[in-house]
C-alpha cells in the first residue's frame, strides 16, 4: 500500500497539503494588508518640501534567473539641513536625472517620493 492510496496516509497527504495552501494564503493576505497600510499612511501624511542634497544613488534588481523577468527598482538618499537622512524610491526617469551632490528641494509624502527640484545655477 503506498502512502496515497487511503488509509492515514491519505490524511497525512491531505493535511500537509492543506497547510501548505493555508501558509500561502495567509502571506498573501498579510502582504495586501501591509501594502494597503503603506498606502494609506502616506496618503494621510501631509506633502512636505524640505531644502536637502542628495547623498546616494542605488538600485535593486530582483528577478532574473531562468526565464524570469528582471525588476529594477531605483532609491536616493537626501540628507537635510539638521543631517537627517530618508531613502525613497524614485522612478528610473528621476533617478537619471538626479545625481549624488546635488542640492536642491525634496518634496514627499510618508515615504513617497513626489519631486526633486534642483535651481539651474
Amino acid at each position: 500500500m503506498g502512502p496515497f492510496s487511503g488509509g492515514s496516509g491519505g490524511n497525512l497527504f491531505l493535511i500537509i497539503f492543506t497547510s501548505v495552501f493555508v501558509l500561502i494564503i495567509g502571506t498573501l493576505i498579510i502582504l495586501i494588508i501591509k501594502s494597503l497600510m503603506t498606502w494609506s499612511s502616506n496618503n494621510a501624511a501631509p506633502i512636505q518640501s524640505r531644502n536637502c542634497k542628495v547623498v546616494a544613488k542605488r538600485m535593486h534588481v530582483s528577478g532574473g534567473s531562468g526565464d524570469s523577468s528582471t525588476s529594477t527598482s531605483y532609491y536616493a538618499t537626501f540628507e537635510f539641513e539638521d543631517r537627517s537622512r530618508l531613502e525613497l524610491g524614485v522612478g528610473r526617469e528621476q533617478f537619471g536625472y538626479i545625481v549624488e551632490g546635488d542640492q536642491g528641494t525634496l518634496t514627499y509624502q510618508g515615504t513617497r517620493f513626489k519631486e526633486f527640484f534642483r535651481p539651474l545655477s
